[in-house]
């Protein structure tokens, strides 16, 4: 079986902003009441992922899948022979989850997850 998607995120200047267009738009309830400011969007009735929408600091406005992976540094490793190129190596912020991301070879950015 192939890796499943399991995440989504928007990113951008104004968090808060985003925050409220996109639960405005499509009725989402969005729980941004963490350190972060990071906020939580939970599946809707059983369909879809979850995912979040926040503020991204100095980085530019995106949008971004992530894929649940057993080894990280596997997939990155194997990514690079591949033509992709690590854009952020893994990463673990404690309590929430590790992570890594991406540059296909066309430049869209991809996460990775550790899966649990």
């Amino acid at each position: 079986m192939g890796a499943p998607v399991v995440h989504f995120e928007v990113l951008g200047q104004d968090g808060g902003k985003l925050q409220t267009f996109y639960s405005e738009l499509f009725d989402w309830k969005i729980n941004a009441d963490n350190p972060m400011k990071y906020g939580l969007v939970e599946a809707q009735g059983g369909k879809g992922i979850g995912g979040g929408v926040g503020a991204g600091g100095d980085a530019p406005n995106h949008v971004t899948f992530y894929v649940e992976v057993d080894d990280l540094q596997a997939y990155l490793d194997r990514l690079e022979r591949m033509g992709g190129k690590t854009v952020v190596p893994v990463t673990e912020i404690p309590n929430m989850v590790t992570f890594a991301l991406f540059a296909d070879p066309e430049g869209n950015t991809v996460g990775l997850v550790k899966s649990e």
